[in-house]
């Protein structure tokens, strides 16, 4: 029998990792749209994109190229035909949250729910970028939470 490691761990960070059909574009995109800067950028000799680093205040996303590399095997949504999961990201305000969403919208991202605020607090909207990511944007803090 294995016994099982029951080591615990602290994180020190969770950085989303994407893949896009057409990674420069969505650097792009999501930099207009969402206030994304890039940090770090690696093409390879046909420009694609190897490596991406983009942030957004402190926080960072990565991203690259879709590939058939199987040492990393993600598929993009446009590639499954269906949104596969979202990210969050948490805004300073409310009111913050009503202006980020006319900034996407005016960048051409979908707007797929409005900005609402629901009974568990803060306030949100979502969107969906152009090869059909999922983002949510809100100030609701998951560590101000009860049980």
């Amino acid at each position: 029998m294995r016994r099982m490691n029951t080591r615990t761990f602290t994180a020190r960070a969770i950085i989303p990792s994407f893949r896009y059909e057409d990674a420069p574009g969505a650097i792009e995109f999501l930099s207009r749209a969402f206030g994304f800067e890039k940090h770090a950028v690696y093409a390879g000799p046909s420009g694609r994109i190897v490596h991406a680093q983009l942030a957004l205040g402190s926080n960072f996303i990565m991203l690259g190229s879709a590939s058939d590399d199987m040492s990393w095997p993600v598929r993009t949504p446009r590639q499954v035909g269906a949104a596969t999961g979202g990210t969050y990201i948490v805004l300073e305000s409310d009111e913050d949250v009503d202006a980020h969403c006319e900034r996407a919208r005016a960048a051409g991202a979908t707007i797929i729910r409005e900005p609402e605020s629901p009974d568990y607090g803060g306030r949100n909207y979502g969107a969906q970028d152009p090869e059909g990511y999922l983002w949510s944007f809100g100030s609701y803090r998951p560590e101000s939470a009860t049980v």
